[in-house]
């Protein structure tokens, strides 16, 4: 009796390994951006991250979230995080939503605000898998990695001078894009 089940229960995992394999090999399985996720998709990929981030137990921040530190950090995130996350008061990026997971807009709504700022340390200094998110462990220092950390932890309540540095004065706030321009018919040689 014990054996039948034992046999039964490594020909059911046998079927569900092979299912899952047809599945993907036989390009059913959703790859464009534009295609709907996969069922639990969403839950299993945040429990996974959530679950990697907090088995690498993130040291608290060596940078306050001082003033000084939150104009850095504004000055970081303008030249490296605006083009996919955004500015403050400004329409999202293009390429925000045309990425999967979409790029969250880290300056609209709560944002990360409800993370701390180790959390958003390990995202910027690792990247995250499967997304647009590169790693930025070579491209900057540890300090500017936790200011932005800060800066975007703080996003709610941010200083004007680190507003200002974001956006400045003269950028017009909340347009719509302008529409492109229609391209040129194209034309005919001989």
């Amino acid at each position: 009796m014990a054996k039948g089940f034992v046999i039964g229960l490594l020909v059911g995992v046998l079927l569900l390994v092979g299912g899952l394999y047809c599945y993907f090999a036989s390009g059913m399985a959703p790859a464009a951006v534009g295609d709907p996720p996969m069922p639990f998709e969403k839950k299993l990929a945040k429990k996974a991250l959530n679950a990697h981030i907090d088995k690498q137990s993130v040291a608290q921040p060596p940078v306050s979230a001082d003033e000084q530190n939150l104009l850095a950090g504004a000055r970081v995130y303008l030249e490296n995080c605006a083009g996919c996350h955004g500015l403050p008061g400004q329409p999202p990026p293009a390429i925000a939503d045309r990425m999967y997971p979409p790029a969250p807009l880290l300056f609209k709504g709560k944002g990360v605000t409800d993370d701390p700022p180790s959390e958003s340390y390990w995202k910027t200094v690792n990247g995250i898998r499967l997304s647009g998110m590169p790693s930025f462990k070579t491209h900057l220092t540890d300090t500017q990695l936790w200011q932005v950390s800060q800066l975007v932890a703080h996003a709610n309540e941010i200083p004007d001078s680190a507003k200002k540095v974001l956006v400045p004065e003269s950028a017009p706030a909340m347009q719509t894009p302008a529409p492109a321009p229609a391209k040129a018919p194209p034309s005919k040689q001989k």
